[in-house]
């Protein structure tokens, strides 16, 4: 019983210091974010300082906050929405309908997530270029789905293999086609992995920088060129730089924050059976 109890304090104590490591960052900008820029480099006014919403208020005089959000939202959504519509299907077919294959093609399609994005940056830049896609949303939007789509195949794959065979083959028996199928009874079933699958795809996509700052400029630059404007080489920024990007990574921390749960069961569905 004792060591019970030390097992689960250690644990807890484990759980605590991880939490903390992590959320030391967001508190550090957000703090950060209400100072004076000479504050923000005074390391005794790590935490006894006097707030103000001047960092925002040059923030806001500086850019069009509502316009880089715009965009973010677009994009963020149309891409999740445009990976769910095409991994659907993909998942499905690799779940129910394998091949010789399909292990190593999802091997494949996963291993491509570890290439640098900087290795294929020329001829994307290049391909993107020639079809006129530089600083528009749809090309971003295919951009976000390209990075998205392997993962999201992968889970959807694991959440569709969790389901019993003979509720599809019971609805074919009543004439279900493979559109009724996927409508009326895989989706329902996997609503649960869909969910979760779609908020990562979500959260990736709305905190992509890289193709942001590469394939944009200013009609098309999300949130990740928004916080990119205000860093200097000359000067005092940081207080601005964590405005900026408070910002940026509320709205996505409250969606994160709201759909926690879903998120949760999501990941952990058919893991008991």
């Amino acid at each position: 019983m004792r060591a019970s109890r030390v097992s689960h304090t250690s644990v807890m104590l484990l759980a605590w210091t991880v939490a903390l490591v992590v959320f030391f960052p967001i508190a550090w900008t957000v703090l950060t974010s209400f100072k004076t820029e000479s504050s923000a480099i005074d390391a005794s006014a790590m935490l006894h300082f006097q707030p103000t919403l001047s960092s925002y208020s040059e923030v806001f005089d500086r850019a069009q906050y509502v316009d880089y959000a715009i965009n973010s939202l677009i994009v963020s959504v149309g891409a999740t929405l445009l990976v769910a519509i095409l991994a659907v299907p993909c998942a499905y077919s690799m779940a129910f309908h394998p091949a010789r294959s399909t292990r190593g093609l999802l091997l494949w399609m996963l291993s491509t997530k570890m290439l640098p994005p900087v290795g294929v940056l020329m001829p994307m830049y290049i391909l993107f270029r020639s079809m006129g896609l530089l600083d528009t949303r749809i090309g971003l939007i295919l951009m976000d789905t390209l990075m998205n789509l392997p993962l999201a195949v992968w889970m959807l794959f694991t959440f569709f293999k969790e389901i019993p065979r003979d509720i599809l083959e019971a609805g074919r028996m009543d004439g279900a086609r493979v559109t009724d199928e996927i409508r009326h009874l895989l989706l329902p079933l996997a609503l649960p992995g869909l969910a979760s699958t779609s908020l990562l795809s979500l959260i990736f996509c709305w905190n992509e920088a890289f193709w942001s700052l590469t394939l944009t400029s200013s009609s098309a630059a999300p949130l990740a060129a928004f916080i990119a404007s205000f860093s200097s080489p000359e000067g005092l920024f940081f207080a601005k730089l964590s405005a900026a990007s408070t910002l940026a990574f509320a709205p996505i921390l409250v969606l994160g924050w709201l759909g926690q749960r879903r998120l949760v069961r999501g990941l952990t569905f058919g893991a008991v059976k």
